[in-house]
């Protein structure tokens, strides 16, 4: 059963990405693992631009270990996407993503999913807590209602 598309309304941060020559497949649309690229970018800056988190200096890294997508409309070079973001739950260590890439100014999603990031220490890789700082500055971005 094919899933209603996310609308941007359901999501709080938003990445503008360009679409690069390489995404594209044999097939002239943008390879699927590419997608995924796109949301870990996406996630990824959530975390800089919005908690402070310092990806090369932070004692604490995360990792995924869980992601999905689903493909609704076909992407191709040259676009500009916009990936949203809204955090669906913080958990003691990890942080679980909904994402959704939009092509520009459409108001429906062109593919979505989730991502979660298991934050653990940088040299032991053993489970962390999420710091009190980055989970306050992350709350805003927190969504119950997303399905």
């Amino acid at each position: 059963m094919r899933q209603a598309a996310k609308t941007r309304d359901q999501f709080h941060y938003f990445l503008p990405i360009q679409t690069r020559w390489s995404d594209n497949d044999l097939y002239g649309h943008v390879n699927n693992v590419t997608y995924y690229s796109y949301f870990d970018t996406a996630a990824n800056a959530l975390l800089i631009e919005k908690a402070n988190f310092d990806i090369h200096q932070s004692p604490i890294i995360g990792l995924v270990v869980d992601s999905a997508c689903s493909f609704l409309h076909e992407l191709s070079y040259p676009e500009i996407i916009d990936v949203g973001v809204t955090i669906s739950r913080i958990g003691n260590s990890s942080l679980t993503y909904e994402l959704a890439i939009f092509k520009f100014g459409q108001e429906t999603a062109s593919a979505q999913g989730h991502f979660i990031h298991v934050f653990v220490d940088r040299e032991t890789r053993k489970s962390t807590p999420i710091p009190s700082e980055m989970r306050s500055a992350l709350r805003h971005y927190l969504s119950h209602d997303i399905t």
